[in-house]
């Protein structure tokens, strides 16, 4: 499949709000945030947020259409990307009616990506979510299928919103990680020290890595 690369600079809330189009094609939206926000997955409620925490400090409060916790969004501290892959696809791949192992499809594409633009000590997960204490709350708290770790940290978060035409993979990976920012957003105020810890990406790489894969899978 042809994969397009499209790239965006905007408001979290407008970015996550975009419906998959109709008829899908295999593209690539590469996303940055034109200021702070935090984006709820689609499971959670304000409540597990500090609304004037997040006021103060400038936070824009968004809501995504997949699942998973949290993500703190910070201008070039994040490189997010979705991959739509249209139904067809995913089936000519053998994981169209399959959720996990569609995100394992992907992030072995990913890690495979990642490998050749020389990162080491990567592993894709392919097993139940590992899920520590703050897990499901903070999304880069647990690791689940597909996401991809570096020496036993997460690296590579992947959630995915499904039609009957498409899957909208939702994946992120930090440049720079700022749990000491996160924490003080949120309702419950985990202390830094109980996040676990979460692989970061050299920046050139990281923002190389969308144009990678899109080469990847069109290959």
């Amino acid at each position: 499949m042809t994969v397009r690369l499209v790239r965006e600079r905007g408001s979290a809330t407008s970015f996550h709000a975009r419906p998959i189009p109709e008829p899908p094609s295999p593209q690539i939206w590469v996303f940055d945030v034109e200021g702070p926000a935090i984006v709820l997955g689609s499971t959670q409620g304000d409540e597990v947020l500090d609304l004037v925490a997040c006021a103060a400090a400038g936070v824009e409060v968004a809501r995504r259409r997949s699942g998973g916790g949290v993500v703190l969004l910070e201008p070039g501290a994040i490189v997010w990307f979705d991959v739509l892959v249209p139904a067809a696809q995913l089936h000519a791949a053998g994981v169209g009616d399959d959720v996990r192992g569609s995100m394992i499809w992907l992030g072995s594409h990913i890690g495979r990506t990642l490998t050749e633009l020389g990162v080491p000590g990567l592993d894709v997960h392919r097993w139940a979510t590992a899920c520590s204490a703050w897990c499901p709350l903070v999304c880069f708290a647990g690791t689940g299928p597909g996401e991809v770790t570096q020496d036993g940290a997460k690296l590579v978060g992947i959630s995915q919103r499904r039609t009957r035409a498409a899957s909208r993979f939702q994946c992120a990976v930090h440049m720079v990680w700022s749990p000491d920012r996160l924490a003080p957003l949120l309702r419950a105020h985990p202390s830094v020290g109980e996040l676990p810890h979460v692989a970061e990406l050299d920046r050139q790489i990281a923002e190389q890595l969308p144009d990678a894969l899109a080469t990847a899978l069109t290959a």
